[in-house]
């Protein structure tokens, strides 16, 4: 539990008995009898927290101030695109015809959001090169598991039960555990000297049992395949389909489309690549756009229109079914349509291009100071190493990283991609200024200055947080998350 740092108290030792931050108006309907079942009952009240309003908003406010975020500062966490998010986005995604309608109302009374999601679905379909996109998946995750399904389904009905799907050893994590989530083994693609897919090594990995290969383009090293279409001729020439993972497509906004490079699936997080806010665990979306061929399996229902009118179709007999309920994180997709509305097809090309250009600035200014796996040019995103800090004076990544939130900044990824020795995964996204990025540079080569000539005060490190250096181990494997009168 974390402690109120201007009161140093908890929420529930805040308040008094009978305290309330709220008042709701006297009921207007008869009071009923609920009958709980015996089990379901509980013997004393949850003993919840007692609370005037402003205790209330000042103890969550003074926590929210504990917190970084893209609002607070220089974000570059790798792979998760932490770019600033436009507030006009919420603002229209928080007008009463989007966020106040349900569900289950008729489509003759939603029409502008039926529009508004028949919309986006042409926008993504074209950015991504594919003939049909759902909006159902909830995430970047669900999306892949949605995408493996209807690979699935596709070799299914063509009488084929395919057992393997491949992965590159630098694949996000969450693409093997989904392939073994649908049922499938999984196996590892090596990468070659140049951080791009072995070609050599996967086609002896082809066969007839060879469902799919998942692939993220530029991939989590920061570095275009070179060797792409090659690639796809290899998976397609095998009866196999490629599977898209779009955690990196803010690299070839306008650009490159998937679609063209040979991907068969494809999913976007529109939390990362179209700005819509996330961490924390949500909220996100993960629309997922197939090529003609699949478009049979896709989830139900999608949204059409015949001339007049916007429309659920749930005519898809041959659909893996729903991802989740009704029709995916709804306000999301409207923060991302806002997005791309406001940035247009010129816009989303700049995103693209300075994405990149902030990363090589980063890159050429940082490698003098830290080991660099794969020197040629990046994408959004590149891969660092602590192995010269760790060799030469026994501090680690975790260390530096540590230390980086004693100057202000959200560390990068570490310790991925798995690859890597000591990895750093440094995205800087297309939103930060060069003063920013300056002002990142001179802290990382400040760091691998101390840890030259003051290793032991970078191992200590952090200094300025409310909490100090924790032990890990123990907070991951014994989390004390109740509290306890008394305690």
């Amino acid at each position: 539990m974390i402690k109120n740092p201007w009161n140093e108290k908890l929420i529930f030792e805040l308040g008094a008995p009978g305290r309330q931050a709220f008042s709701l108006p006297a009921s207007d309907v008869p009071e009923v009898d609920l009958d709980w079942p015996e089990n379901m009952r509980r013997e004393k009240a949850p003993g919840l927290p007692e609370v005037s309003e402003p205790e209330l908003v000042r103890h969550f406010t003074a926590l929210s101030r504990l917190n970084h975020g893209v609002d607070t500062d220089f974000y570059p966490l790798g792979s998760c695109t932490m770019k600033y998010n436009p507030k006009v986005d919420e603002a229209l995604a928080a007008l009463p015809g989007f966020a106040g309608i349900h569900p289950y109302l008729p489509e003759e009374l939603v029409q502008g959001a039926l529009q508004l999601i028949y919309e986006m679905e042409t926008y993504l379909a074209e950015i991504g090169g594919m003939e049909r996109v759902t909006m159902q998946p909830a995430a970047g995750a669900h999306g892949e598991l949605a995408g493996i399904l209807l690979i699935r389904a596709y070799h299914r009905q063509r009488g084929e039960n395919r057992t393997r799907i491949l992965v590159p050893d630098s694949a996000h994590g969450t693409n093997p555990a989904t392939a073994a989530m649908a049922g499938y083994q999984v196996v590892s693609v090596p990468s070659d000297r140049r951080g791009g897919v072995d070609v050599a090594a996967l086609e002896k990995l082809l066969d007839d049992q060879v469902a799919g290969l998942m692939l993220t383009n530029p991939n989590t090293l920061g570095l275009f395949d070179e060797n792409i279409h090659i690639v796809a001729d290899l998976v397609h020439q095998a009866g196999g389909l490629l599977y898209y993972d779009g955690a990196n497509a803010n690299a070839i906004l306008g650009y490159s489309r998937p679609g063209d490079m040979g991907f068969d699936v494809v999913h976007f997080n529109l939390h990362k690549t179209f700005a819509t806010p996330h961490g924390g665990g949500g909220p996100g979306s993960g629309p997922v756009g197939v090529k003609k061929e699949l478009v049979p399996f896709l989830p139900v229902p999608l949204v059409d229109y015949d001339g007049k009118r916007y429309y659920f179709n749930y005519d898809l007999p041959h659909s893996i079914g729903k991802m989740r309920s009704f029709y995916g994180n709804f306000g999301v997709v409207v923060k991302a349509y806002a997005y791309i509305r406001s940035m247009g097809p010129d816009g989303l090309k700049q995103v693209s291009q300075d994405a990149v250009l902030n990363a090589n600035y980063l890159m050429a200014h940082l490698k003098k100071y830290f080991y660099l796996p794969y020197d040629r040019l990046c994408k959004h995103e590149f891969v660092l190493s602590g192995k010269w800090q760790k060799e030469r004076y026994g501090v680690r990544t975790l260390d530096m990283a540590k230390r980086l939130l004693d100057h202000g900044f959200h560390p990068p990824t570490i310790y991925f991609p798995l690859i890597v020795e000591e990895a750093m995964m440094i995205e800087p996204t297309e939103t930060e200024s060069k003063e920013t990025l300056d002002r990142f540079i001179a802290s990382m080569i400040e760091i691998a200055r101390e840890v030259e000539e003051d290793p032991e005060k970078v191992k200590g490190a952090p200094y300025t947080t409310y909490l100090g250096r924790l032990d890990e181990a123990t907070a991951a494997r014994k989390p004390d998350l109740r509290w306890r009168a008394g305690s």
